[in-house]
């Protein structure tokens, strides 16, 4: 299982929404709306499936056929959209073309991937018990970051060598063969059997009214939700650390850099999240996940409305993304694990599933970072982040919850 995820996270830094398509996408297109579109479309995609994917797995006594038709369908666009840049760039397409097609597959890429989170969930949740979780998942992530580092690596000198766009088309390629080889691991492994059989509502609608009714009833969810929106206020900066980096005079050329210092921060960060987890409890971790997470936006701040030598701006942006991706691979493990927590054993595919729908609209906010960025700047965005992050830690302060 951890071998599975250590492919898939090494093929997903290879497609990371935050530097590699958002530098594409904004040399494609030169618009900060449509690089806000890239983060947008990839939270909806991979939460909005979850509450339809969350009724069906719920209904079946099996949750990998769900799992099986997400995996590999993500793949496949992923390896088309190479495809199409590979033949774009050979057959001197426009870049607008491409833009709208990158586009168009991403979207794509995010809705199937979005499938893969219930059933992924389920399965672990089975298969892993709770003390274990935190551990499993790090372990997953460390060993990604290290595939990953040797993907940066390539990546860095493909983007460096090979023309544009066919450059990323070859970094795209290698992503889909990451996640091919982690599609087939985990399908290999099969899934444990329920323990006792799921409490599936009659209905579509009928699991819509009781989503309603866990919403009111269940505070510990209910807060949890809150917080989420909170956290997903944070990412209306995520694909713009990029473009400020690049308004910052540090060229999109140094992009792989970049993904290779995010890449460091994720894989150092993975033994303590595992560590803490465990020991601490998943809340503890969130909540510290979510007090850390005010720090990067602070940075960028000072960066863009104080000025900095030159020769800073670098090695502290080096040290931005290195803090970005140990803080996210430690928000994943912590989201994942907690929501793990609270969710009833034979109501997990559901819990999945509402949780993951509710908290979708907070993730349209990328979109608008786009708007807000062309009408004040760079820096509304960082501002939103940093009193979204404090607005989701005090929630999270105030949360109870027996593990």
């Amino acid at each position: 299982m951890a071998g599975a995820g250590t492919a898939f996270q090494a093929g997903s830094a290879a497609v990371d929404s935050a530097t590699v398509m958002s530098a594409l996408v904004y040399q494609l297109t030169g618009s900060s709306v449509a690089v806000g579109a890239v983060s947008t479309i990839l939270r909806l995609g991979w939460l909005l499936p979850r509450l339809f994917v969350g009724y069906f797995a719920g209904r079946g006594a099996s949750s990998m056929p769900f799992y099986v038709v997400g995996a590999f369908g993500r793949t496949a666009a992923i390896a088309i959209l190479a495809i199409v840049l590979w033949i774009g760039a050979t057959a001197g397409w426009a870049h607008a073309t491409l833009g709208a097609a990158t586009l168009g597959l991403w979207v794509l890429y995010a809705f199937l991937s979005g499938i893969v989170g219930v059933p992924y969930n389920d399965i672990v949740a089975r298969s892993v018990p709770s003390e274990h979780r935190s551990r499993m998942l790090s372990i997953r992530f460390f060993g990604g970051g290290v595939v990953a580092l040797f993907v940066a690596a390539l990546a860095d000198r493909m983007l460096r060598t090979l023309e544009f766009p066919a450059s990323y088309a070859a970094v795209l390629g290698i992503a889909a063969i990451l996640m091919l080889l982690s599609s087939f691991i985990f399908t290999a492994m099969g899934e444990p059997e329920q323990k006792s059989p799921s409490k599936a509502a009659k209905s579509f609608a009928a699991y819509l009214r009781e989503g309603a009714v866990t919403f009111r009833s269940d505070p510990v969810f209910r807060s949890f939700v809150f917080a989420q929106w909170c956290g997903g206020a944070v990412l209306i900066a995520a694909p713009f650390f990029v473009v400020a980096a690049n308004k910052l005079g540090v060229g999109l050329e140094n992009v792989a850099l970049l993904l290779g210092a995010q890449t460091v921060g994720a894989l150092l960060g993975n033994p303590l999240w595992g560590w803490w987890g465990d020991r601490l409890g998943k809340l503890s971790l969130m909540r510290g996940i979510a007090i850390a997470r005010t720090a990067p936006p602070i940075a960028l701040l000072v960066f863009l409305l104080i000025p900095i030598p030159a020769e800073a701006v670098v090695p502290i942006l080096l040290i931005v993304f290195f803090v970005l991706g140990a803080l996210a691979n430690g928000l994943t493990i912590a989201v994942i694990g907690l929501l793990m927590e609270i969710s009833p054993d034979d109501r997990r595919p559901a819990y999945s599933g509402y949780f993951n729908a509710l908290t979708a609209p907070a993730f349209v906010l990328p979109l608008i970072g786009g708007f807000a960025i062309a009408a004040l700047g760079t820096w509304i965005v960082f501002a939103t982040a940093l009193a979204a992050a404090i607005g989701q830690a005090t929630i999270l302060v105030r949360i109870v919850v027996k593990e």
